[in-house]
């Protein structure tokens, strides 16, 4: 059992998840090369999602029963990341609307997206609070100060719950990457990503750690709850059609 070198390191955390978005940034311009995109409006869309996904990962997340403004919560509260995904997601379309561009993101953004979580989940693994005790011997273990910081138990093994979202999203990013133009239509490859990490993220939630509110589940989870349906929806109307041929099998 080991402890988190950087607990409750603001700069640690937010280090990596500005590396993240270097990341997506330097992927979703690779695939636009290689895919023949050249269309300039295609980078406003880009910006449009990263301004509206840090923006919807802490407005969306704002608790009015804290008692703090705005403000305050903007720099000092809770930030999440299905918020965040909620927010890109509304950056996107506002930004398609503003710049009239008509064709799916969806098969650039999924990787890029998946690649900024792998890195970003770094840093929440060494600064935040593991997850909820793994009732034996192993896990991550916090001393008394960092689980006073982090609202933890001293001790105890606890679950590595970002260490097994960071595995969910590099197994994600290499399946998108040999499947990304295989899916019968252009954008099917995000609702696949975004629906399996939805079902993933609900189960990861019983050891994250999140305030339960009722019936034994946290807030992501009730949000998981009433999405989760449109996704699977969606999802089964992608796989009701054959996948398209290989790149290579095409030009042959």
């Amino acid at each position: 059992m080991i402890g988190l070198p950087f607990a409750g390191d603001g700069l640690v955390h937010a280090g990596l998840l500005g590396l993240g978005i270097l990341a997506a940034l330097l992927f979703y311009a690779y695939e636009k090369r290689r895919r023949g995109l050249t269309d300039p409006r295609l980078w406003p869309i880009a910006g449009f999602a990263i301004a509206f996904g840090a923006i919807g990962s802490r407005l969306l997340t704002w608790d009015f029963s804290r008692q703090m403004s705005l403000v305050d919560w903007w720099g000092n509260g809770d930030r999440s990341i299905l918020a965040g995904l909620v927010g890109a997601w509304f950056g996107v379309h506002l930004g398609k609307r503003l710049t009239g561009y008509r064709q799916s993101t969806g098969d650039l953004l999924a990787p890029a997206v998946a690649l900024a979580l792998i890195i970003g989940r770094v840093g929440c693994l060494l600064t935040e609070l593991p997850g909820t005790p793994t009732g034996g011997t192993w896990g991550l273990m916090l001393t008394p100060t960092q689980a006073a910081m982090l609202g933890g138990v001293p001790g105890l093994g606890l679950h590595p719950s970002f260490a097994y979202e960071i595995v969910f999203h590099a197994a994600a990013f290499a399946l998108m990457w040999r499947y990304r133009d295989r899916l019968p239509r252009s954008g099917d490859l995000f609702i696949c990503y975004v629906t399996s990490y939805a079902l993933f993220r609900f189960g990861v939630e019983f050891v994250r750690g999140n305030e339960v509110i009722w019936l034994g589940m946290s807030r992501p989870q009730w949000f998981l709850l009433v999405v989760l349906p449109l996704l699977l929806w969606r999802t089964l109307r992608v796989f009701g059609k054959p996948l398209r041929p290989k790149l290579e099998e095409r030009a042959a």
